[in-house]
């Protein structure tokens, strides 16, 4: 004997009814003796209790019968022999004429009982059990069609009744001895002892289907229904959730408790009393193998972890008072109110000190809740040695489960650190002794974003999705965009990471999609876009799509985008920056944002600060953090200036390569800042900063090229009239060095707490005599390389490398 329940999604019309008989003829041709349990229609329950509403609103009700009535006869003449449609067609006419006369009375008297209710929504499987049986009749196979109401009885809680396992047991057998082959019978409806109609209530189909398993001791119960199985989370919102293969009944409980659909908690305890398998099946997927349910478990990753759910619109419930401390009985009349007021509870949570109790409940019934604990403490309330009943709303519950998780150490504290990372704030935690299931209270609207994070780090799904934030698409933001498009492919492949560009934005407009904006045609589409840049509305933005794995990324040189960061980084984003003006801000703007940082256990990355994509930062960064100490650094931190000095000449007037340089991308989008040395004095301070000292840009001593009073012009035609000015006045420092066998350098030093700038002429001996193009070169001087300094020399310019340095850091942060 085997139990097949098929819900309404598989019974749904008469395609989904065809497909029953395939899967009976493919799946169980071996099986003599079959019971099938059918759910209404799909959609039927529905319509049936919305006839009833309107009903008691005294509109019209009688256009939603018609509709059950043509679902029903649609199947009718397609999947029932002509001989046998006038009876089936009859029956179908009684039971639409029961539901009329159901909600006339409810019209009439303007009362929608339970009584009531329960007769009208047992009519959908009433029919559907019919339709079905004369159905499979047609197409092959001979049933017979047995009347749940004979066989499980209840009491009389209409709505979710409470069976009677001796008498239904004896019901039932009774009722098979005298049937073999396939019974047909309808799911969700019972009957009490004076047979009333009754209903099982929530997952009653699931319910009838185990209880028979059990009554006639089956090999197996089977539940057909539109997904394959039990997955590890929700796939509307996982999408990377995929099916567990196999699990235990206590395993498959904890995740229907806390929201997993598939299958009801009821559903499971008749079937496990007799240790019979559940096997969950996709009717649309019948050659899936979906997921087995027995007594063993076996793990499907390397933490023991089973599956996550969740359980939105929760409320915490608290009481607390220095009167609960040591004084027996306040958690049992906690408990004794809220189970007088019907309110289930989810969540339990106590101090060890006893001076707080935490409760999870639905938020619709948390007025309630307070009222009842509020009247209960009542005197120890007005004597203020307990608080009023306190109650926070829009919440979740986030669960993990898995019966093996006791023997995997640290997962809690995996599962905390994946949630603070991506600033999801965990409210409150309850784990039982078994370690079964680890729930997490957390804001409603980081419900998605916690489970994805969770799903990911626990689950190693394929890949790990990075969501980027990119503001500035000039020739930095450009290439670095290009570069991801190129790389796209190459770092799932390599690194199984899916990096995904979700907000874009330049001067004018910007653009967000959380799927993900392509990155073949993403100018097109920023440019298209109907969302004027702002730059709070984007951050809110970034807020409202709460993405897990976020990175913010500020390709400009806006001193107006720095002045987010802090919003920024209290979203628990961290920031990827190639503009300077944070890292060379006035140094308290600049030690408040890196307090939130270090607060928020956040990264601000800024390689790109100081010569593009050569390791420098990052290179002092490990310097100090193995203990050592920056006596003295001597630079050239231009690719711009350098590649400017390293091509005048008697026929390339400095005019000429200034043009030539800003045409290649080299210099800043205004020209003025690197010829004004201030690039460069940000670059050293930034430096100085970085191996701790606490610097102005005004302590930062400059040596000017050319006067700045010519350098602030209102257009760079402007500025090229000012600099052929200064042509010759170039011409002559560079004739100078080169009769002496040197060249022009723009150095920056920083010795002794004092930074210094300015144009140099350095000999053959010198570590920057040979500097090509653009290149950069840094010399730092520490206790440990204090005679032959640390050189990092190569490429300080170019949209090219610097976009390729940011994508380190991006890179740096995915790998986290």
């Amino acid at each position: 004997m085997i139990v097949l329940k098929f819900g309404g999604s598989s019974v749904a019309d008469s395609q989904r009814i065809k497909q029953i008989s395939k899967i009976l003829n493919t799946q169980y041709k071996d099986y003599s003796n079959i019971t099938i349990v059918v759910s209404a229609l799909q959609g039927i329950t529905n319509l049936l209790e919305e006839s009833g509403s309107l009903a008691l609103k005294k509109d019209n009700f009688t256009n939603i019968v018609k509709t059950i009535e043509e679902r029903h006869f649609e199947i009718i003449n397609e999947l029932v022999s002509p001989k046998n449609r006038t009876e089936i067609a009859a029956n179908i006419k009684i039971l639409c004429n029961e539901i009329e006369d159901i909600c006339q009375g409810i019209y009439i008297l303007g009362e929608y009982s339970s009584h009531s209710k329960a007769r009208l929504l047992s009519i959908g499987e009433s029919m559907s059990s019919s339709v079905i049986s004369y159905a499979l009749n047609y197409l092959g196979h001979n049933n017979t069609l047995i009347n749940t109401k004979e066989l499980i009885i209840t009491d009389n809680n209409y709505l979710s009744a409470k069976v009677d396992n001796e008498l239904s047991k004896k019901n039932t057998q009774q009722a098979f001895e005298k049937t073999e082959g396939i019974v047909i019978v309808p799911g969700f409806v019972a009957s009490c002892s004076n047979k009333e109609t009754t209903t099982l209530g929530r997952g009653g189909s699931d319910y009838t289907a185990s209880l028979i398993a059990n009554y006639l001791d089956a090999e197996r119960l089977d539940i057909w229904t539109d997904v394959n199985g039990m997955l590890t989370a929700s796939p509307k919102i996982v999408s990377s959730a995929y099916t567990i293969p196999e699990m235990s009944y206590e395993e498959a409980m904890e995740l229907s408790h806390f929201g997993a659909k598939v299958i009801y908690p009821p559903t499971i305890q008749p079937v496990l009393e007799l240790k019979i398998p559940i096997r969950i099946k996709n009717s649309f997927d019948p050659e899936h193998t979906g997921t087995l349910i027995s007594s063993k478990s076996t793990p499907n990753n390397t933490s023991n972890i089973k599956g996550f759910s969740s359980i939105n619109k929760m409320s915490l419930i608290t009481i607390m008072g220095s009167g609960m401390i040591g004084v027996p009985g306040i958690a049992m009349r906690t408990f004794k109110a809220l189970s007088e007021a019907n309110v289930n509870v989810f969540f339990i949570t106590q101090s060890s000190s006893e001076h707080t109790i935490c409760m999870g409940i639905y938020t619709k019934d948390s007025n309630i809740a307070c009222e009842k604990l509020n009247t209960e403490f009542e005197n120890e309330i007005l004597n203020k040695r307990v608080y009023p009943a306190i109650a926070e709303d829009k919440l979740s519950i986030i669960a993990m489960i898995g019966d093996k998780m006791k023997e995997s150490i640290g997962l809690s504290g995996r599962a905390f650190k994946l949630l603070g990372d991506n600033g999801i704030n965990i409210r409150a935690i309850a784990q039982g002794g078994t370690e079964r299931n680890i729930s997490m209270v957390i804001s409603e609207k980081d419900t998605e974003k916690a489970l994805n994070t969770l799903h990911d780090g626990f689950f190693l799904s394929k890949y790990k999705k990075v969501h980027l934030f990119n503001i500035g698409i000039g020739t930095v933001g450009g290439n670095l965009l290009n570069q991801l498009k190129e790389q796209a492919e190459y770092l799932k492949k390599e690194y199984s990471i899916d990096v995904k560009l979700v907000g874009v934005a330049n001067s004018k407009k910007m653009l967000f999609d959380a799927k993900g904006i392509s990155l073949n045609d993403w100018n097109n589409n920023l440019n298209n876009s109907s969302k004027d840049m702002e730059i709070n509305t984007f951050v809110e933005n970034m807020k409202q799509l709460n993405l897990r794995n976020s990175i913010f990324i500020d390709n400009t040189a806006s001193y107006d985008i720095i002045k987010v960061y802090n919003k920024v980084a209290e979203l628990n984003i961290p920031i990827v920056a190639s503009n300077k003006i944070m890292a060379s801000s006035p140094i308290n703007e600049y030690n408040k944002f890196k307090k939130i940082i270090k607060k928020r256990n956040l990264r601000f990355l800024h390689e790109t600060n100081v010569a593009a994509g050569l390791p420098v930062l990052n290179t002092i960064d490990n310097l100090i953090a193995s203990g050592d100490k920056i006596t003295k650094i001597q630079a050239v931190l231009s690719g711009s200036l350098n590649y400017i000095f390293n091509n005048i000449s008697e026929t390339t007037p400095f005019s000429k390569t200034v043009i030539q340089a800003k045409e290649k991308g080299l210099t800043e989008p205004d020209p003025s800042i690197d010829l004004s040395g201030l690039d460069v004095r940000r670059k050293i301070l930034i430096l100085a900063r970085t191996c701790g000292y606490q610097l102005e840009l005004e302590d930062v001593i400059k040596n000017d090229i050319i006067p700045d009073s010519e350098l602030k012009t209102n257009s760079f035609d402007e500025l090229l009239v000012n600099l052929e000015k200064n042509n010759s006045m170039i011409e002559e420092l560079r004739k100078e060095a080169d009769n002496n066998n040197e060249k022009l350098r723009y150095i920056a030093e920083f010795n002794n707490g004092k930074a210094i700038t300015g144009l140099q002429k350095v000999g053959t001996t010198h570590p920057a005599y040979n500097l090509d193009g653009m290149d950069n070169i840094i010399l730092l001087y520490t206790r440990r390389y204090s005679e032959q300094p640390l050189v990092i020399k190569g490429a300080g310019a170019g949209p090219g490398v610097t976009a390729s340095g940011v994508f380190a850091d991006i890179m740096l942060l995915s790998n986290r």
